[in-house]
């Protein structure tokens, strides 16, 4: 039922701005919340009809992990399991325990548990926004997308009421009257303006940025190398120069995604030789063993979009009705991390609890829901703020002393996690967004964190005899880039 307010006609309609994954998920929450109500997706870009890249997702082509928190957080919004979905067109699921090799700046490389621990899954942008997509589209004909340009927001500071649009259908008209306005339109948002035109000002907004910038190619996986883990070589932020990184992801079609990342001042190359000669100069090897002589089957992809920037909504004096904000128009991280999406994924769950249990007209309805998707956002925010804030030429100011105090913990708690399994247990549980930032301060994360590993720090990668094979098929077979080990 759409529930009634103050003895107005409801409209049954609601629109979400972007056809992204935040507003794929917005609709999924309205849809399955209040079968009845007509949902309109708005969105500026054409949509491809399957799984394909496109304009408007300047991080589209680069790795995209889904936290366990975020997979779990969509199930709650779909019929059918979004997560077997994804599995069935090819995507991967990888255990943080003991599917990854992942060596730290500070402390040598992850030892791998036999826990399972926290599991990700991998594949394309391209591929999970389509999934989406298709599993919204398959559950309700409600649901209509609509290719348009959102100028502005239709009401005032107490209520929104619709939004103003341009280029859309001409069955729309210029202007879309609705009982509910979700903005999800991403990284670009044009939200703050929006809000001032209809008189909400005094949004406070931080931005950290890295100036990180990415650059990724996909490769054949080599046969025989399909059951080889996710591989990360780790930025270190606390050394005073440049993080540089790169990962091994392997991704639907088998094929394996190989991400380099540098922030400002150590940026990677998008020439082929370049990019196979920075890999080889990070702190080991083994990316550049893997990929060396692996068949590639793209160009190298570059990306900066990539600052870390949110806005505190939830704490503005006034805040209209009927209007909210979620995903990245909420807050935005550097990919680096991979929790925009779960971070999306859990301010949709938090939209459809409240809708099940207030109704689209419950007065507070949006309050409510920022200040809930806020808490996720924090959790989200003080890992990547807290690294982020050190690499050199930052653009953020300078760290503050809760900064210096997370970033002082988490080294010691990624010190003892790597060969401690109550400390990794509680940094996989913040980083997968299954649990708060409280999780790290219970008493054996604590506890682990103070004492450290028990394990010997790992100078090589802990690989079982069978990859430790693999890899050196692969680095018999490669041809190296000059100066390479």
């Amino acid at each position: 039922t759409v529930h009634m307010h103050q003895g107005e006609r409801v409209s049954q309609k609601a629109v979400v701005i972007g056809a992204g994954i935040g507003g794929l998920l917005a609709a999924a929450a309205l849809s399955r919340a209040l079968p009845e109500l007509e949902v309109l997706l708005l969105e500026r870009d054409e949509l491809p009809d399957g799984p394909q890249n496109r304009r408007g997702i300047p991080q589209g082509r680069h790795a995209h992990l889904l936290m366990a928190g975020g997979w779990s957080a969509m199930e709650a919004l779909f019929a059918k399991s979004l997560r077997e979905r994804l599995l069935e067109a090819g995507a991967r699921e990888i255990s943080l325990g003991n599917g990854m090799l992942a060596l730290t700046p500070h402390a040598g490389w992850f030892h791998r548990y036999r826990w399972d621990g926290s599991r990700l899954i991998s594949c394309t942008r391209a591929l999970l926004d389509w999934a989406v997509r298709e599993g919204l589209m398959a559950q309700t004909t409600k649901v209509s997308i609509h290719q348009a340009t959102v100028e502005g927001l239709i009401g005032d500071a107490q209520r929104v009421r619709g939004v103003r649009i341009s280029g859309a259908e001409s069955t729309l008209g210029s202007e879309v009257e609705a009982d509910f306005v979700v903005d999800t339109s991403g990284r670009g948002s044009r939200n703050l303006q929006w809000l001032r035109d209809i008189g909400v000002d005094g949004v406070a907004e931080r931005k950290v940025d890295s100036g990180l910038t990415n650059a990724t190619r996909i490769y054949r996986t080599p046969a025989g190398a399909e059951s080889f883990p996710m591989t990360m070589i780790q930025a270190n932020p606390y050394n005073g120069r440049p993080g540089r990184s790169a990962m091994v992801l392997p991704i639907e079609g088998n094929r394996w995604m190989v991400s380099a990342g540098g922030t400002r001042g150590g940026e990677p190359p998008s020439d082929p030789q370049g990019f196979l000669e920075y890999i080889f100069s990070l702190p080991h090897p083994i990316v550049g063993r893997l990929i060396s002589g692996a068949e590639p089957l793209t160009d190298i992809a570059v990306s900066r979009s990539t600052s870390n920037v949110r806005r505190y909504f939830e704490k503005t004096a006034v805040w209209p009705e009927r209007f909210l904000v979620l995903g990245d128009a909420l807050a935005t991280f550097n990919p680096a991390y991979g929790q925009g999406m779960s971070v999306a994924a859990l301010g949709a769950r938090d939209f459809f609890r409240a809708l099940q249990q207030f109704g689209i007209a419950g007065p507070g309805l949006a309050r409510r829901v920022l200040r809930e998707a806020a808490g996720h956002v924090e959790t989200a925010w003080s890992t990547a703020v807290a690294t982020d804030v050190f690499y050199p030429d930052v653009k953020a100011g300078s760290p503050t002393l809760a900064d210096r105090m997370t970033a002082a913990y988490a080294r010691r708690l990624t010190r003892a996690a790597t060969g401690s399994l109550p400390a990794a247990a509680a940094l996989f549980d913040v980083t997968s967004l299954t649990a708060g930032p409280t999780r790290v301060l219970r008493p054996r994360a604590l506890l682990a964190a103070l004492t450290g590993s028990p394990l010997p720090q790992l100078s090589e990668p802990p690989l079982f005899s069978s990859e430790r094979q693999i890899l050196q098929r692969l680095t018999d077979a490669a041809v190296h880039p000059q100066g390479a080990p």
